[in-house]
């Protein structure tokens, strides 16, 4: 049994660590908080052993083998390269980093020293989406030719979403959704074109239009008004549409196959969410580690960089269509 230790105490973390209990039981030996308080409040709360505000003596654990880190996204590179460099394996919350270049120092340093390395996006791991996925491939509603998504709430109880100290981005914290669903079906864009609106330096609204070998994807993105949450993937023989919220979806419908299913009665699929959602992401996690794997072949390092990529283009057109007088 693979041995978890995990880096921050804030919600992403209480859910997961409550799914991972589920999946493997007693496998959290220890946990690192930002006060020796938060620390030990959040062990006694899940029956964690070890609790400590000191990131060096966590690290140094013998009974740790792998780390799940749910810090503020600024802090990700230097807490998995440090982690890495102390034997650990890593999972990262996405964003794995608040950039491409960090994200790909991660991935070398784990090259280098024989560790597993992810990012933690439970999206790729979400039964309905594997569904998706794997119809798709097998013909279902043709070639892709356009993705449409959104994710937009008002909703900023989370305060370093929006602190530039933190490496605060709404794009980073929800647009990678939809830009990363677009890049499943679709690769790396050929060409990005995005506006946004910025507030004391970070991004808080954006759209953009990508463009493909095989088609385009239009994807929007906010923290301060209600987006559509929906998503759909379309092909020259249908189309799929994944109903809100549908980065953590559990239902989706499939207009394709006959006229019939196409235009009146689509055929709906549904996959319960198990637990706070995190649980197929952690099996799998789990998996790749006793069969020796460094990287998850679902979201590897490969596509994790394409993204980060796209990423960093759209957050510059943002940032350059500030300067140039947008919403002043």
């Amino acid at each position: 049994m693979h041995r978890w230790a995990i880096i921050g105490t804030g919600d992403i973390s209480r859910r997961l660590a409550s799914d991972l209990q589920a999946v493997a039981p007693d496998s959290i030996t220890a946990v690192w908080g930002r006060t020796r308080e938060r620390a030990r409040g959040f062990a006694d709360d899940h029956g964690i052993p070890f609790a400590s505000d000191s990131l060096e003596q966590l690290l140094a654990l013998a009974d740790v083998d792998i780390v799940y880190i749910a810090t503020p996204a600024r802090t990700h590179c230097d807490i998995a390269l440090e982690a890495l460099t102390a034997g650990q394996h890593v999972l990262v919350e996405k964003p794995m980093t608040t950039n491409a270049a960090d994200t790909a120092r991660i991935f070398e340093a784990a090259r280098a020293v024989g560790r597993f390395a992810m990012e933690a996006m439970w999206m790729r791991f979400n039964p309905l989406h594997v569904e998706i996925r794997e119809r798709i491939a097998d013909g279902l509603i043709g070639e892709v030719n356009s993705v449409r998504a959104s994710f937009g709430t008002p909703f900023q109880a989370r305060g370093r979403v929006l602190t530039p100290a933190h490496g605060g981005s709404i794009l980073l914290d929800r647009g990678i959704y939809p830009i990363t669903l677009a890049q499943w079906f679709l690769g790396e864009p050929m060409a990005i074109a995005a506006t946004g609106e910025l507030l004391d330096g970070v991004d808080i609204r954006g759209h953009a239009t990508l463009e493909f070998a095989s088609g385009f994807a239009q994807l929007a993105w906010s923290g301060v008004e209600f987006l559509d949450l929906s998503a759909t993937v379309s092909g020259d023989r249908g189309w799929i549409t994944l109903d809100p919220m549908f980065w953590a979806g559990t239902r989706a419908r499939i207009h394709a196959g006959s006229v019939e299913r196409i235009f009146v009665a689509p055929e709906t699929i549904e996959h319960p969410r198990e637990g706070n959602g995190y649980r197929p992401m952690l099996a799998a996690v789990i998996s790749a580690l006793n069969d020796g794997l460094l990287q998850h072949p679902w979201h590897d390092r490969d596509g994790t960089l394409r993204i980060a990529r796209t990423m960093d283009a759209v957050l510059a057109d943002v940032a350059q269509a500030r300067i140039a007088g947008y919403r002043e």
